[in-house]
């Protein structure tokens, strides 16, 4: 679909306002008008304020918690503005929620990240501009395009600028290994690697640690820090190993259930997030901070709208 020449609307829903209004203003545009709201028995109402035939939209609206609401928000604005004869309509997803179900690790397992790609197609979305994605395979379980940013280079400069000498770079289990690497290349830096297992969802036990840690300072990265257990944990296991000081960082921030007292009784001296979940007042402490990532969101849009090139965007 060609939308060149055409106008460039930004609207969202309720999960993340905050980067929305962010990634608008650095576009240079207003937020569209947009009521999101509720019934009285809990189903969601949309109204569009604002004409978008021929408009080339993008809906700004992470899957997180409340993560169900937040997914029918954007099927039902997704569905909204089709019918509104939107020109092209672009799902940008900063947290792509139901990802960590993206395979069938045992017998009668869903695959709930297929699932929800072809529920937001069957909606009417053209595209979609995502960030970090739990697994990078993800992006062929949808029958349309995929832009997939990746949060690494964001937050390897932050440590970049900190000057931290000598440092190595954790992944906090096998899976975590490519994104570790990458960060590690960054800031050229030698790798580590956190031996656990999973006996079930958000329960992990870590079991050795690969690599030399010892008197160095360690930043543990991954994609997301749900109910922080595993992160905590080998934060814990390489302080008592001789690491140095622990600093850890992830693209999205859920820090569910006790994740905020085990980050705060935990040897981590800083957890490095981005904004692609909202942090409310009272899950912001200390020991977190908190990266935009709106100008990498605005430029992607921005090429998104022009048709050109997206991928120059994986070394910002």
């Amino acid at each position: 679909m060609n939308t060149i020449g055409g106008e460039l609307k930004v609207f969202c829903g309720n999960a993340n306002i905050a980067l929305a209004q962010a990634i608008s203003n650095t576009l240079g545009l207003p937020v569209g008008r947009a009521e999101v709201s509720t019934f009285s028995d809990g189903e969601i109402s949309v109204n569009i304020d604002e004409t978008v035939r021929g408009v080339d939209v993008f809906i700004i609206q992470p899957t997180c918690p409340p993560v169900n609401h937040n997914l029918m928000e954007i099927l039902i604005m997704i569905d909204a503005f089709k019918r509104a004869s939107a020109g092209r309509i672009t799902a940008v997803l900063p947290y792509y929620g139901y990802a960590r179900q993206d395979r069938k690790a045992k017998a009668r397992d869903p695959i709930t990240a297929k699932l929800v790609a072809d529920i937001l197609t069957a909606a009417g979305a053209n595209r979609v501009l995502t960030m970090d994605l739990h697994a990078s395979q993800i992006q062929g379980y949808f029958d349309i395009p995929v832009d997939h940013l990746l949060g690494v280079p964001i937050l390897a400069r932050y440590f970049k600028e900190k000057r931290l000498s000598d440092v190595t770079i954790v992944s906090p289990d096998i899976g975590s290994v490519t994104r570790t690497r990458n960060f590690a290349n960054h800031l050229n830096a030698p790798i580590a690697i956190v031996d656990k297992r999973r006996p079930k969802a958000n329960v992990s036990e870590i079991m050795n640690v690969i690599g030399d840690i010892e008197g160095r300072n360690v930043i543990l990265v991954d994609d997301l820090v749900d109910t922080a257990g595993t992160i905590t944990q080998a934060a814990n296991m390489l302080k008592e190993f001789g690491a140095k000081e622990v600093y850890a960082c992830c693209t999205h921030p859920i820090l569910s259930g006790p994740a905020l007292q085990r980050i705060k009784n935990s040897a981590i001296k800083e957890l490095v997030v981005t904004d692609t979940v909202q942090l409310p007042k009272e899950k912001q402490n200390g020991k977190i901070k908190v990266i935009s990532v709106a100008p990498v969101f605005s430029e992607a849009i921005l090429r998104i709208h022009k048709n050109i090139s997206v991928s120059k965007l994986f070394d910002w």
